[in-house]
């Protein structure tokens, strides 16, 4: 049963009329029968993109990086100011949320906004997400196996993790999650509730444990250290470098947006979602950030081991504690890569249903038993697997495949905010808008993720080898590469973009709820 609320309307022009919140309406006039079930409130909304952010897992997973690029200085104030950077992003792209909730989202909204060649513009924007979020998934399973072997490694001293057994870890955890996926919608909702109190107890147990147990801190002024062990000379360039730890944990919030056709009221909730995500988010991670950072001993000794935050946790609880805390750090990066696939599968569903895939009507089709798009589920955890298996032979090949996921997501981010801006006065907002603040919000966000996108693939470590070199920007080429080569060859001619299955009326009656 989809609510009606009425509620004042701003259009883009300053005037006001009266509308409707009809979940299901408002997708009918986008030209979409309803297919899956509304079970998430603005609660599991918010969860999805909180949960997919991850502070827990973000920071624990490069904060060793900060230590080197930049130290203290770059994490504690790094995090503050690109925290803020995101949430001008996050802000402007709540505000594309409102006026198109559907699991499209951003290929969706942009094939809308574009002013000419729309299906160019959803295409290259739907493909950039796809293959972000794939590499998300796999990174964030990889990522979970590495730290399953260090709490292995301290509880039998005898065991050693090799390359082989990260990626059978991560297979096992990414079908998992897969089958987490297949059952039911309300299954993943119910983890995605848990998994926020699971963030929020685990980061006060974290901290209260940091603050309370090591004989000793750092003092107050330490908050200001600067370090550049990166190899480069130059201090600037080094700490510009510190400023992607932030970056690389505020990814993923778009899941609000493409949870949008399962969520109630997602015309205000799914905005709702992403701005609430990205702000508890900063909020608590400067918290366990500055817990991190005060608790640090030797830090020669610390930014030199293979995992700093583990070190810190056993220099300053002992080993048995920080067992616990890595048991706690662990299930916060499966609930991450749970909450990553469902919506990587919404995405693939969302571009299926349009025709933009190889295979498009296997990968939109529902489960009549559980209302989700199963076979998309299992497409997506098949495109994660293939991403961890270079991972085999060499982690820096598994580094070249998924170092595109953060470059991806971000530039999908920006094209329909700037497209959006383009448009001008003729965007017609939702009832969730920014007012005669979004131009300027979505010009600092685009801002932002253009430069943000440029360090990503700037080098990261000096001297340049194969084993450090920044592969991103040639994984982003290939990605843009064969998209463009397929769209020229034969895309173009048969995607013009978000697909409309017909008048309002016509679609309604196509509604399988």
């Amino acid at each position: 049963m989809s609510e009606r609320i009425s509620t004042p309307r701003v259009n883009a022009r300053g005037g006001a009329d009266a509308v409707v919140l009809d979940d299901d309406a408002t997708l009918h006039a986008m030209g979409y029968p309803r297919k899956l079930t509304r079970r998430f409130k603005a609660f599991d909304n918010f969860a999805i993109s909180f949960t997919i952010i991850n502070i827990l897992s973000g920071i624990f997973s490069s904060f060793g990086f900060g230590m080197n690029a930049g130290g203290p200085r770059i994490l504690v104030f790094g995090w503050i100011g690109v925290s803020i950077m995101v949430l001008f992003i996050g802000a402007a792209m709540a505000e594309v949320a409102s006026a198109y909730p559907t699991s499209g989202a951003l290929y969706f909204s942009a094939g809308k906004l574009a002013k000419r060649h729309k299906g160019a513009w959803s295409w290259f924007t739907g493909w950039l997400n796809f293959v972000g979020q794939i590499g998300g998934t796999a990174a964030t399973g990889y990522a979970a196996a590495t730290f399953i072997q260090a709490f292995v490694a301290l509880q039998w001293t005898s065991y050693r993790p090799t390359a082989h057994q990260t990626v059978l870890i991560t297979a096992v955890i990414v079908v998992l999650q897969g089958l987490a996926n297949t059952f039911t919608v309300q299954l993943v909702a119910v983890l995605n509730r848990i998994s926020v109190w699971w963030l929020l107890v685990g980061l006060v147990v974290i901290v209260a444990a940091l603050i309370v147990m090591p004989d000793h801190h750092q003092s107050a002024s330490f908050v200001t250290h600067f370090e550049n062990n990166t190899g480069f000379t130059n201090g600037l360039y080094g700490g510009m470098l510190g400023l992607l730890v932030t970056s690389w944990t505020f990814t993923g919030f778009d899941g609000s947006f493409h949870m949008s056709e399962e969520t109630v009221r997602a015309t205000v909730n799914a905005p709702k979602g992403i701005t609430r995500a990205i702000g508890y988010s900063a909020i608590t991670g400067l918290i366990l950030m500055l817990a991190l950072v005060y608790s640090i001993g030797d830090y020669g000794e610390v930014a030199g081991s293979a995992a700093p935050p583990v070190r810190i946790l056993i220099d300053g609880l002992g080993l048995g504690t920080a067992k616990v805390m890595l048991l706690i750090v662990i299930g916060a990066m499966l609930f991450c890569g749970l909450a990553n696939l469902t919506s990587n599968t919404r995405q693939i569903f969302a571009f299926s249903r349009d025709g933009a895939m190889p295979g498009s009507r296997w990968w939109h089709t529902v489960s009549l038993r559980t209302r989700t798009p199963v076979k998309a589920v299992w497409l997506a955890v098949g495109c994660s697997l293939a991403l961890v298996v270079p991972g085999w032979w060499s982690h820096t090949a598994f580094t070249a495949i998924v170092s595109v996921n953060v470059v991806g997501l971000f530039l999908a981010y920006a094209v329909p905010v700037f497209l959006r801006l383009r448009l001008g006065d003729d965007f017609q907002p939702g009832p969730w808008h920014l007012g005669r603040w979004g131009r300027p919000i979505g010009w600092v966000a685009v801002t932002w993720i253009l430069l943000s996108s440029v360090l990503f693939m700037l080098p990261q470590a000096s001297p340049i080898t194969a084993g450090s070199f920044n592969y991103a920007p040639i994984a982003l080429a290939v990605v843009l590469l064969v998209a463009t080569l397929w769209w020229f060859a034969t895309a173009r001619r048969r995607f013009q973009g978000p697909v409309s299955y017909g008048r309002p009326d016509e679609v309604a009656a196509m509604d399988l709820i």
